[in-house]
């Protein structure tokens, strides 16, 4: 279904006014001058590695080790990304580093 001008009109106004508000929510919430609630602050500690653990979680349940290639690039993957986190203390770097051990790994050595 293709929506009209008025409709996608409206579609485009009303996406463009949720980021507008989730993007000024905060500065209305939290305003400069005022001491950010404990609970926040918490939160901020709290959900990085809370989501990176899901993340991990996420991308390794499909993973058999009881099937070829038994586990290994994602084994090797999660290795790399440790190391260079440790090594770099760089979420960028660990990630992108991950990634493209992954992406070799599947597609020119246990392919």
């Amino acid at each position: 279904m293709i929506p009209n001008a008025s409709g996608t009109l409206f579609i485009i106004l009303t996406v463009a006014l949720v980021t507008l508000g989730t993007r000024a929510l905060p500065f209305v919430l939290f305003p400069a001058g005022r001491k950010t609630p404990e609970w926040i602050l918490s939160l901020g500690r709290a959900l990085p590695p809370a989501m990176i653990g899901m993340l991990v979680v996420y991308c390794l349940k499909g993973v058999s080790p009881l099937v070829y290639p038994y586990g290994l690039p994602e084994l090797f993957s999660v290795a790399l990304v440790v190391l260079l986190q440790l090594w770099r203390h760089n979420t960028l770097i660990s990630i992108c580093g991950g990634t493209a051990c992954y992406m070799l790994l599947i597609q020119m050595v246990f392919s």
